[in-house]
């Protein structure tokens, strides 16, 4: 029985959607917001010159120039991230790849639209239960016009559940991939099996099918994320306290304030003693 490394490492990821041109291709079919009747047909992996690096670039990924049925040609950056804080400079990653066009355009002789594909390993968005979503940039007068350039999608995997089990449709079964398998696994669901493209996949990322330096790579990939979780939790309770301390200093500010003004203090004063704003204080 194979036993399965989890795809969502970065030494995983890489060897079935860097090196794999029929899965990416797959892949980018079932998840880019294509027009109807539009299939991504060639694909190209960019030199490095055009991934572009940023402070928070922890989980690089890497360019792909595309070329869909009909000869359009665009550019996706195809990222598998552990955690949201990814999001924050995604803008500046696809804005600066945006402007990166010149130099590309040169080589390819041509300009292209630039999507941002982000598979994300966290909830980003708690207020929704949708795992999909697209954010193509829009430009805002009368009515609201696309601004051909740049879009944006974010995968959520831990919010995505198949409504069926027995669903064939590529879109449900990579994201059944990168969500069921791994180290656990004890054997892949029939359906992920039966699909040519998906059963490639699971065989790639078969413990085999890696070799002491790669295996290495991936248990030491687990082993950051493990270490920049413990430190986001240990953020994310620091700046809980830091605003629940805020708020409570806020209160008792407004009980003081509402105190004063029961006493017959002017709004001048009260502002005075506690800082807050005079607005605040008429209010009460």
């Amino acid at each position: 029985m194979a036993k399965y490394l989890d795809p969502k490492a970065d030494v995983t990821f890489k060897k079935v959607f860097g090196e794999h041109k029929n899965l990416v291709i797959s892949l980018l079919n079932a998840l880019l917001p294509l027009d109807e009747g539009k299939q991504v047909e060639k694909i190209e992996y960019l030199p490095l010159r055009y991934v572009t690096l940023t402070p928070l670039n922890e989980y690089p990924g890497y360019n792909i120039l595309c070329e869909e049925t009909g000869g359009r040609k665009f550019i996706v950056e195809l990222h598998m991230n552990m955690f949201n804080h990814f999001t924050r400079c995604v803008t500046f990653r696809d804005d600066v790849a945006y402007v990166r066009q010149k130099s590309l355009a040169e080589e390819y002789n041509m300009s292209h639209e630039v999507y941002s594909l982000i598979l994300i390993n966290e909830d980003v968005c708690p207020k929704t239960d949708q795992y999909y979503h697209y954010y193509p940039t829009v430009k805002y007068t009368i009515y609201r016009k696309p601004l051909a350039g740049l879009h944006f999608v974010f995968v959520e995997l831990p919010k995505f559940r198949a409504k069926n089990l027995t669903e064939t449709k590529m879109q449900v079964l990579w994201l059944r991939f990168l969500t069921e398998i791994d180290e656990s696994t004890k054997k892949a669901a029939t359906a992920l099996l039966d699909n040519p493209q998906i059963s490639e996949a699971l065989e790639i990322v078969e413990e085999s099918g890696l070799n002491d330096a790669e295996r290495a790579a991936y248990e030491g990939f687990w082993d950051s994320v493990s270490i920049e979780a413990t430190q986001k939790a240990y953020m994310d309770k620091a700046i809980a306290e830091r605003d629940a301390a805020v708020e409570k200093l806020r209160q008792d500010k407004l009980d003081t304030a509402r105190k004063m003004k029961a006493k017959g203090f002017s709004a001048d004063d009260i502002a005075d003693l506690t800082g807050l704003a005079a607005e605040e204080i008429k209010a009460l």
